[in-house]
């Protein structure tokens, strides 16, 4: 029997397909069908009903999927983009990657790529998210990114599904890209909500990672206190999830591996703006993970890159030297 061989008996370990892994380019599959061209707008002071003029004025890459390209393009990790790209916004998006060195293989769609908004209130601290909701596109274009997510998983390490689903596809869509990843050998990740997340969990997923608000509406019930949500946890384990990760903004994090349960607390910053925070997690973790941390030291890092995040104003940027720095101050305790 060969080492791999022997290393991988149990296919539903994670440590097999991080094995498997090792001899792949480090690449790790960012995919997500909603992205966006992000801007962030700071006021002095946020009138409403009133003409406010903005102090500070950002554009620039925004979409689930695209943030945790882009945090890990920052902590060194090579990231290949996979998404729906059209119209005008498509093209700044594909131009703005391209000037970072991060990899895109889009599919082109009519559907004009939306715009989504951040307004950051510096008087109240408050930070508003307007969010424009993706436009419908074709059942071919969907055809298209999945070919695409079939040719291209198999050169990774990681595949990371993020965000909601464009209208125009199966709910399925997650569900069937997890079951690539998992027949190539490479740890899928899917960060969604509601039957998305419902249907990924079928395929048996390594690691979801929803938020809490996310999670008690997949399961259609209110998560009031830590007990319920680790009992929801335990029924997304059951579904197939073979790691949940669970995070709450600010507050501590929920880790389940089938065996143990972890509260990761993220060291207290003075947050400019926290929108992005869940995927530079995402993106932190992932790179734990990759790096064979256990999941509780990958919630770690995960927890700092977040933390990271949420210093800057634009949204989900970070920077590398604040991930490292922070990583200590991260508290990791058993429940």
């Amino acid at each position: 029997m060969s080492i791999l061989a022997f290393a991988c008996r149990n296919k539903n370990d994670l440590s097999c397909h991080l094995f498997a892994a090792t001899a792949r380019p480090a690449m790790i599959l960012c995919l997500g069908t909603t992205p966006a061209v992000q801007r962030v707008m700071r006021f002095r002071r946020l009138a409403l009903g009133a003409v406010n003029r903005a102090a500070v004025t950002l554009d620039g890459i925004g979409g689930k999927s695209f943030n945790v390209a882009k945090v890990l393009h920052a902590l060194g990790e090579t990231a290949l983009v996979v998404a729906f790209l059209g119209g005008e916004r498509g093209a700044l998006l594909r131009a703005l990657l391209a000037e970072r060195g991060i990899e895109l293989d889009c599919v082109e769609v009519g559907a004009s790529t939306r715009q989504c908004v951040t307004v950051v209130d510096e008087s109240s601290g408050e930070v508003t998210e307007l969010v424009e909701e993706s436009r419908p596109v074709a059942r071919a274009n969907y055809d298209q990114i999945m070919e695409t997510v079939r040719r291209r998983v198999g050169q990774c390490r990681a595949a990371v599904m993020s965000g909601t689903l464009a209208p125009g596809g199966g709910e399925d869509f997650y569900a069937q890209c997890v079951g690539a990843a998992r027949a190539g050998g490479v740890v899928a990740v899917v960060d969604a909500q509601g039957p998305a997340l419902a249907h990924a969990l079928e395929a048996a997923p390594h690691v979801v990672k929803p938020n809490r608000i996310e999670l008690a509406a997949t399961l259609r019930r209110d998560l009031p206190d830590e007990a319920a949500v680790c009992d929801a946890m335990r029924e997304l384990r059951e579904r197939g999830a073979r790691r949940v990760v669970v995070t709450a903004g600010p507050g501590p994090t929920l880790a389940y591996d089938g065996r143990t349960f972890w509260r990761i607390t993220a060291p207290p910053v003075s947050a400019v703006n926290p929108i992005g925070a869940g995927d530079a997690f995402t993106a932190g973790m992932v790179q734990g993970l990759l790096r064979g941390a256990g999941l509780d030291e990958a919630c770690r890092r995960g927890s700092a890159a977040g933390s990271a995040s949420a210093l800057k104003l634009m949204v989900a940027e970070v920077d590398g030297a604040d991930v490292e720095r922070l990583l200590p101050a991260v508290t990791v305790e058993r429940i």
